[in-house]
């Protein structure tokens, strides 16, 4: 798909980190994007700055998510982009002791329905919104292309440590649905394809403890570093932009896989 102000775009959790990082490099190329997110006054400021549309949406809210692609293809037109980044993390064991008294307690449901609800429903609930409406739009080129849809998963779909129970479940999720999504939207000229982070430089790691991030980093192979949000997003560009990559998943983690702990 050729990039331009011709096309339109919409993010979910565009108002920060690699979300963020994704709407303003679609922005670059002059497309038309609207964010989604929570974040009312982060995302607001963003779509200023990029020229953009922001929606407060709560991606698990069918609603919510129906009012947000109304109001933003009302000023951009229907999106031939979607690329969800919407998501929340948790750290949290399918039981554990309490190390004060000793008492044995399960996993929070929910805390586990919250972080499902919204990774995993959420990615789901805005492609399939996403794809029925791309469905009615004539082809872009001789292939018949209409529209790419990609979904961030995390390394953690693969390599989930101890206490990501439940991000790692959302993420495998995820990371399931690329190939049978993208058969189902194949004929329709729809591509689907995922993007699994690893440690990347975002509100969610800047929150860590020096040490944490140190002992992560160790386990990155080259370049030895934190990706940057605009890595994720420029990945993001290279899959809307080729069409024969479909229906597949890209690690961007710089060879890292995850310890236990």
């Amino acid at each position: 798909m050729k990039l331009s102000n011709s096309i339109s775009a919409i993010v979910t959790g565009g108002a920060s980190g690699l979300g963020e990082a994704t709407a303003r490099a679609l922005a670059a190329k002059g497309v038309n994007v609207g964010i989604f997110d929570m974040n009312e006054e982060r995302g607001e400021l963003v779509a200023k700055e990029i020229g953009g549309t922001f929606a407060k949406v709560n991606v698990s809210n069918e609603p919510s998510v129906d009012a947000g692609f109304s109001f933003v293809r009302a000023a951009n037109g229907t999106e031939r982009i979607l690329i969800n980044c919407a998501g929340i993390g948790l750290g949290m064991k399918t039981a554990s002791r309490k190390r004060d008294t000793g008492e044995i307690v399960a996993h929070d449901v929910a805390a586990y329905k919250r972080v499902i609800d919204i990774n995993l429903f959420g990615s789901f609930l805005c492609a399939s919104k996403s794809a029925a409406a791309m469905m009615a739009l004539e082809p872009t080129d001789p292939d018949g292309e209409r529209g790419v849809i990609i979904n961030t998963a995390s390394v953690a779909a693969q390599d989930g440590q101890i206490g990501q129970l439940a991000y790692a479940a959302s993420k495998g999720g995820i990371l399931s649905m690329a190939l049978p999504m993208a058969r189902d939207l194949g004929r329709e000229g729809i591509r689907v394809n995922t993007i699994l982070p690893g440690f990347y430089e975002t509100p969610i790691y800047e929150q860590m403890k020096p040490e944490v991030k140190e002992s992560l980093r160790a386990h990155v192979q080259f370049p030895n570093r934190f990706g940057q949000p605009h890595e994720f997003g420029e990945v993001a560009l290279f899959m809307c932009e080729h069409a024969y990559i479909n229906g597949e998943y890209i690690r961007t983690d710089a060879g890292a896989r995850m310890p236990p702990r």
